[in-house]
Order: C-alpha cells, then sequence, then structure tokens
C-alpha cells in the first residue's frame, strides 16, 4: 500500500506476517511469537517515518527503549496489555482502549493476555 490509499484495517490482512521474539537481552518472562502486518511505511518531513498495522503477541514480557523522536499510539482489538514505566507505574489496556507510548520512553511491554492491536508508530 502506498501512503495516497485508502485502506481499512482488519481483521486481519492477507499475507504472510512478520514473525519475531524480544531479544535475549530485554527478555523479562516467556519467549512470545509476535506477528507483524505493517501496512505502510510513508516517509514524513525531516527524515521521519509513519508506519501502522495490526500487531499480534502471545503472552509475555520484554524491556523496551524509545528513541528521543520514536512514539507510538495503538488501540487494543483482543486481549490485554501493561505498559511498565522504569519507576514501577504502569498503564494497562483491554478491548478497545488506546494507550500513548511518549518520545524516549523506557520499560517494559506485558502481554497478560494474548493481544491483538492497531498501531502508529511516528520516528
Amino acid at each position: 500500500m502506498s501512503e495516497h490509499d485508502l485502506f481499512r484495517f482488519g481483521p486481519l490482512p492477507s499475507g504472510e506476517p512478520e514473525l519475531s521474539r524480544p531479544r535475549r537481552d530485554r527478555r523479562i518472562a516467556g519467549l512470545p511469537l509476535r506477528q507483524t502486518w505493517d501496512l505502510l511505511d510513508a516517509p514524513l518531513q525531516g527524515a521521519r517515518t509513519f508506519s501502522t498495522g495490526l500487531w499480534r503477541c502471545e503472552v509475555g514480557e520484554w524491556a523496551i527503549a524509545f528513541g528521543p523522536t520514536e512514539r507510538e499510539v495503538f488501540t487494543v482489538l483482543e486481549g490485554r496489555c501493561r505498559i511498565r514505566r522504569d519507576d514501577g507505574s504502569h498503564v494497562e489496556a483491554g478491548p478497545g482502549q488506546t494507550i500513548h507510548i511518549p518520545p524516549g520512553f523506557t520499560g517494559s511491554f506485558q502481554v497478560l493476555e494474548a493481544v491483538l492491536k492497531v498501531y502508529v508508530i511516528v520516528e
């Protein structure tokens, strides 16, 4: 798809997702399989990029660290997750709830129940 296409998400796109697991040095709990259907990667002004798609993941937890200009907004379609800051504070989300992860964020992503989310990332 191109940045000029009009399209609808879900339930799941056709085609094979990108498969990944958390890096060994970031794993906290489990070894969850992550499936990513990256539907659009588009350049923005100032060498930034905009990407959006669907993401599915099994139960587990791993460390995350966002760059100084990277941010994500996602809405949970199925399951439950928790985003935990390094100081221990956290936000949980379930179906229909949306989370914003700000630039420079460090902490962990915990999947409490297998999750399907739609995401937007700007870097």
